[in-house]
């Protein structure tokens, strides 16, 4: 069965495409929202020929691809017609209103998903960079560091950019817009004046006042993630709603002109400042399991990390860890996430040792590899689902090895993909401790995946 017809099946198992109220995919996989979840034969799906799993998860049917998952997505869009079922918007109210949170893990993984590619391309190439500086490589202060960091941090410094062109795809308003928008929070007087308000100088000045009257609050937005995806999230909202008086002739020049005025000004206004605060709030929570005990904060991070991967919701950990670099410059949440990833490797080489059958073995050393570049979904999904044990020997290997580290303070300085050729950017003082964290994760899932499940058999 080939790609095209095997998404033939999966748009007709799923209700067909009436049935679609929208589709997106993250790293691993395509992500529906259905009008009707009772029509979807998920049985069915996880027969067809390269689909690693599905599942039915916070309102948001989730089919797991793999590596693959681009060139699956878009020959579903060009079946669907080069969009998701966009007329079918006034039948979704019957499936019923969407909780918070299912609401804000599809908007992560909406927003992320489509970008991780960007933002791991350049976080591998700013750990190299640090790893070729620690080894004294290159000289930090050289011309070819300046060119390297200038390629591998732009995505990071203009992250506002990128995340409101994906943000303005899943909430279905202009794209263009939504990059005026962040080219507000962007704009280089407003930067300089929050480096200038941060570093005490004589003339800052915390707020510009329009008018006279209303504040905008100086902030660097650079590298942020909250206030651009609400801001976006606002736009939406303001875009309809002036669509909606405006005259038909005068909506061509007025209604993008009266959008992007009420949609920049809300978000310098009100949203910025807010998400600004929001953001070091969720980074204050998760610092305060550390307070508590940098251990203690391993252990529950890294014991829901696999689970959290399973169930679609590791997305919600991405803002929190950009968040940190932006406040703090390093995060400590990112290296528990490869804590966990070679972790659930180690369970499925365990797996791969105890196959008996040459299909199995071939499935499982894939799934493996797999892992250890930081894709973990073909582990958990075809493999460790169908070992129990397996799995809970993977979620205490994280949680242990994620506590080690913790408990030495391992930290990155840049997003990077959680992979195995991600140690690079551990070069320094922190190395020796990250290195000990893979033995653990590695080793502990191995031993323990083998003694329990070699006892029922594979």
């Amino acid at each position: 069965m080939g790609t095209q017809e095997a998404i033939t099946h999966i748009i007709r198992l799923v209700g067909g495409k009436s049935n679609i109220n929208n589709v997106w995919h993250c790293m691993t996989r395509l992500r529906f929202d259905l009008i009707d979840d009772n029509k979807v034969e998920q049985s069915e799906i996880k027969k067809i020929p390269g689909v690693l799993g599905a599942q039915l998860q916070s309102d948001q049917f989730q089919i797991i691809i793999g590596p693959k998952v681009n060139t699956w997505f878009e020959q579903l869009q060009t079946l669907l017609g080069g969009g998701a079922a966009a007329g079918q918007d006034a039948a979704a109210p019957a499936k019923g209103r969407k909780s918070l949170v299912s609401l804000f893990m599809d908007t992560v993984s909406g927003v992320f998903g489509p970008i991780v590619p960007a933002i791991a391309g350049a976080g591998m190439i700013k750990g190299l960079l640090a790893g070729l500086v620690a080894l004294n490589v290159v000289s930090a202060k050289s011309d070819t560091v300046v060119v390297i960091d200038l390629i591998a941090s732009g995505v990071f410094y203009f992250l506002p950019f990128f995340l409101a062109v994906s943000a303005a795809k899943i909430f279905k308003t202009n794209e263009y817009l939504a990059a005026a928008v962040a080219a507000c929070l962007m704009y280089p007087s407003l930067i300089e004046a929050a480096k200038n308000l941060a570093a005490g100088g004589p003339d800052a000045v915390s707020a510009f006042w329009l008018l006279n009257a209303i504040p905008v609050s100086v902030f660097n937005y650079a590298s942020s993630v909250i206030p651009v995806i609400f801001s976006i999230l606002a736009l939406s909202y303001i875009h309809r709603w002036v669509d909606s008086f405006m005259p038909d002739v005068l909506k061509t020049v007025f209604t993008p002109t009266l959008t992007l005025f009420l949609a920049a000004l809300a978000a310098l206004v009100v949203i910025g400042p807010v998400g600004i605060y929001l953001g070091k709030g969720l980074a204050l929570f998760i610092e305060g399991l550390f307070s508590i005990s940098a251990s203690f904060a391993g252990l529950v991070v890294g014991a829901i990390r696999p689970v959290a991967i399973l169930t679609g919701m590791h997305h919600a950990m991405t803002p929190i860890a950009l968040q940190n670099f932006s406040d703090r410059g390093y995060d400590m949440l990112m290296p528990m996430m490869f804590m966990a990833n070679m972790a659930i490797a180690g369970s499925t080489f365990a797996i791969w040792r105890l196959s008996t059958t040459r299909e199995d073995k071939t499935i499982t050393l894939s799934a493996g590899v797999s892992a250890l570049l930081g894709i973990t979904e073909p582990a958990l999904f075809g493999v460790l689902t169908r070992y129990k044990k397996a799995f809970i020997a993977a979620t205490v290997a994280s949680s242990l090895a994620s506590a080690f580290i913790a408990f030495f303070g391992v930290r990155l300085y840049g997003y990077i993909l959680s992979s195995i050729f991600s140690l690079p950017a551990y070069i320094g003082p922190y190395l020796i401790f990250a290195l000990l964290g893979v033995a653990i994760a590695l080793v502990l899932s191995f031993v323990l995946t083998t003694l329990l499940v070699r006892k029922e058999g594979v």
